[in-house]
């Protein structure tokens, strides 16, 4: 599958967004940001990306956390995974989040999360006045334990 990409004027210098290995499922996506950007505790912020993209019709882009970042510093995604639907065009965005205990801060060209190209399935819904049973039927979060 090829996926265009368009680089921006403020992502001079930037990484295009790439696989880091062999087996990655994800393409690595970096900040460019002008400056350091801090994130305190608790604090979210849309990072730029500098790139646009073309994804093809039936797919979409889902951006994921980096398990680094996370594991590390507690800075993941406030919305996870974000999905860029394949008729945006617009810039990719990240909306990290901290949610250390410390302050985080991040340099242009740091790589900040991964996106996913993964295939959308569309499906008819249907309503009905009741719905067939299972074991589990109404139970929630939980309700199959720990």
């Amino acid at each position: 599958m090829i996926v265009s990409y368009q680089r921006l004027e403020h992502a001079d210098g930037i990484p295009a967004p790439a696989y880091h290995s062999r087996g990655a499922a994800g393409l690595d996506l970096c900040a460019a940001v002008d400056a350091p950007v801090t994130l305190a505790p608790g604090e979210w912020r849309l990072i730029p990306t500098g790139f646009a993209l073309a994804i093809p019709e039936g797919f979409e882009g889902q951006v994921r956390p980096r398990s680094g970042l996370a594991s590390k510093h507690g800075v993941t995604l406030a919305n996870s995974p974000g999905t860029i639907d394949w008729d945006y065009r617009g810039e990719v965005k990240v909306n990290l989040i901290n949610l250390g205990r410390e302050p985080f801060t991040l340099s242009r060209g740091e790589r900040i999360a991964q996106l996913v190209i993964a295939p959308v399935v569309h499906a008819l819904l249907r309503e009905a006045s009741s719905l067939p049973e299972t074991e589990r039927g109404t139970g929630g979060f939980g309700s199959t334990g720990r």
